[in-house]
């Protein structure tokens, strides 16, 4: 469960920016994106990434559609937490391991089938792979260690463009620009309130939740509610938090950004296949990932 991509980027160096150097100077976005998602997710960016992604996916419950196919399915109420891990391992595993590695063909194998079990818009899925694209983007941007490269940001999209393709996905802008101009006005239009969003964004905060101590949850439910903005809120039906406290979250996590650009660059990949989970602390195969009910099952 160690494999990962290969790379010939100094990740031995002692110099925080040796990685950031070698795919400005050597990798080509648009060839090469593979291996850049890879450095930047599990050398530069592990931690951020993945609370990066766990947000991007908290996004698409703000849609009516997509958050009604969920509460029909029940899983956010009965195994919120499989949930969140298997969607972690799979998406994790691509990306640390390779799209046309046997996990990764594997991962897409079985998000294809999840998925074809019910009624999916194409817009909605469309949607969901524009978080994946922007959202690492733009929490980088705000509280990384240090700013992202164009080149980065391109690869974050024709990593994901790519997987798009390979689900199925139709209509993905052939632009970055104009895939981010699709996901603004999709969050724009449709991002509204509905008894579905309230009830999966809430079976999301009680994940987010149960890792905490019960006398933090409090705090950690106006944390959370601090990297959510306004419009999102109102169509979860969730209220705004204190403003003090969304200041120091999301000044916090810019401070931590700070002190981390001066701390020694990583040195080996942080790989989450690799690593325990609550659901499986003893190890999973890729083909247990995901929900294996019926609709309206058990």
């Amino acid at each position: 469960m160690t494999e990962h991509i290969h790379t010939h980027a100094p990740v031995n160096s002692r110099d925080r920016f040796a990685i950031a150097h070698y795919i400005e100077s050597e990798l080509d976005p648009e060839k090469d994106y593979e291996e850049i998602v890879f450095l930047v997710g599990s050398y530069e960016y592990p931690w951020l990434l993945r609370k990066s992604l766990e947000f991007a996916l908290f996004r698409t419950y703000g849609v009516p559609h997509t958050s009604r196919i969920l509460k029909a399915t029940g899983q956010f109420e009965r195994h919120g937490q499989k949930r969140y891990d298997d969607t972690t391992l799979l998406l994790a595993g691509i990306a640390e391991k390779g799209i046309d590695s046997e996990y990764g063909k594997a991962a897409i194998a079985g998000m294809n089938r999840f998925h074809g079990r019910y009624n999916i818009q194409n817009r909605d899925m469309l949607y969901v792979l524009s978080t994946f694209v922007f959202e690492p983007i733009r929490w980088h941007e705000r509280f990384g260690w240090r700013t992202p490269t164009q080149k980065e940001k391109l690869a974050n999209f024709y990593f994901w463009r790519e997987i798009g393709l390979r689900m199925g996905i139709q209509d993905i802008p052939e632009t970055i620009a104009a895939f981010e101009s699709f996901n603004i006005a999709h969050e724009a239009e449709h991002f509204v309130y509905d008894e579905a969003n309230q009830v999966i964004g809430e079976a999301t905060v009680r994940v987010f939740l149960n890792w905490y101590p019960v006398f933090v949850r409090p705090l950690a439910r106006e944390i959370i509610y601090s990297f959510l903005n306004d419009q999102l809120l109102e169509a979860f039906g969730f209220p705004k938090p204190h403003s003090v406290i969304r200041w120091f979250a999301q000044g916090g996590l810019w401070l931590m950004g700070r002190v981390m650009r001066w701390l020694p660059p990583r040195r080996a990949p942080f790989l989450y296949t690799a690593i325990p989970t609550r659901t499986y602390p003893h190890g999973y195969e890729v083909t247990e990932l995901g929900p294996k009910e019926a609709l309206n099952g058990d």
